[in-house]
C-alpha cells in the first residue's frame, strides 16, 4: 500500500547516504535546473517502468518510494507528509486541482488516484526535463486521462496562466485545490496571483509542503496573520520525507474569500 513504511537495509543505509551528500552538493544545480545533476530523475522514472505494475497507481507510489529509500533521494511529499495530502484530498472531493512542482510525478499520482469521476488535475513544473519524466510515470500509473503537466510557472508574466485558461480551462472559481510544492520563494507570490485571478472560491483548499525545511517563512507568516479573515488553517507537524530525524510542516488551508475592507 502507498502508506507502508519501507525499512532500508545497512547496504541501503549508505547507499542512502552517498545519495543525501550529492543531493546536498546538487541543490544549486536543483534550483537551476530542477534537476540534482546525477541522472537521478530519470534512473527513477526507468526504475518505475522495469519495477510497478502498469496501470496501478498504488504500485508506483511504493516503488518511487523503494528508489527514494533505497536508492537515491527524490525531493518529493514522500510517504509520511503523502498521507496529509491523500486525506485533504479525500475531504475536499476536487473536480479542478492545481500544483505546482511537478518534479517527478509522484504527488501527481498520489493525488490523481484520488480525484472523483470527471476530476483533472494540471500540475505546472518549470523543468521541461522533469515534465517529460512525470508524464511517463503518471502514464505508467494509468492516470494520463485526469493528469496533464504543463511546462511553465505561474510567475512567468502570464505566459503560463493564459495557457491554464485557453487549454484547462481555468476561470473564476474554477480551482478547488492547490498543492503547492515548487520553489518556495514563489509559494506567497503564486498564491497571490491565484487570488488575483480569481481561480480561488470559498472553500478551496491549499495544501503547502516544506513550511518548516527548507522554510517558508513570508508564506507560513501570511497564513498565521490572516488565520480566520481570508484563510483557516491547519498546521501538520510531520518530518522531511524519506527520513525521521528532520521536522517539517505541512499547512492545509482552507480559502474563506477575500475580506470587504
Amino acid at each position: 500500500m502507498a502508506g507502508r513504511t519501507l525499512v532500508p537495509t545497512l547496504n541501503d543505509r549508505g547507499r542512502q547516504l552517498y545519495s543525501m551528500v550529492r543531493l546536498a552538493l546538487g541543490m544549486r544545480s536543483f534550483t537551476r535546473t530542477g534537476q540534482v545533476g546525477d541522472g537521478r530523475e530519470a534512473a527513477a522514472r526507468d526504475y518505475v517502468l522495469a519495477n510497478a505494475t502498469a496501470g496501478d497507481p498504488e504500485s508506483v507510489l511504493v516503488t518511487i518510494d523503494r528508489f527514494a529509500r533505497t536508492r537515491s533521494m527524490l525531493v518529493n511529499v514522500g510517504d509520511e507528509k503523502g498521507l496529509i495530502l491523500d486525506a485533504a484530498v479525500r475531504r475536499a472531493q476536487p473536480k479542478l486541482l492545481l500544483e505546482l512542482g511537478t518534479y517527478c510525478g509522484y504527488s501527481a499520482v498520489r493525488s490523481g488516484r484520488l480525484l472523483p469521476g470527471g476530476a483533472r488535475l494540471v500540475s505546472v513544473e518549470f523543468s521541461a526535463a522533469n515534465a517529460e519524466v512525470a508524464r511517463a510515470i503518471i502514464a505508467h500509473a494509468g492516470l494520463a486521462d485526469r493528469v496533464s503537466v504543463v511546462v511553465g510557472t505561474i510567475g512567468d508574466g502570464g505566459k503560463t496562466a493564459q495557457q491554464l485558461t485557453a487549454e484547462h480551462g481555468f476561470a473564476p472559481g474554477s480551482v478547488d485545490f492547490v498543492f503547492l510544492d515548487h520553489a518556495k520563494e514563489a509559494y506567497l507570490a503564486d498564491l497571490n496571483t491565484m487570488m488575483d485571478n480569481g481561480w480561488l472560491h470559498p472553500g478551496t483548499i491549499v495544501v503547502a509542503d516544506n513550511v518548516k525545511v527548507p522554510g517558508v517563512p513570508d508564506y507560513l507568516a501570511y497564513m498565521r496573520q490572516e488565520q480566520g479573515r481570508t484563510w483557516r488553517t491547519v498546521e501538520h507537524s510531520t518530518h522531511v520525507e524519506y527520513q525521521s530525524i528532520l521536522k517539517d510542516l505541512v499547512l492545509e488551508s482552507e480559502y474563506l474569500g477575500k475580506q470587504v475592507p
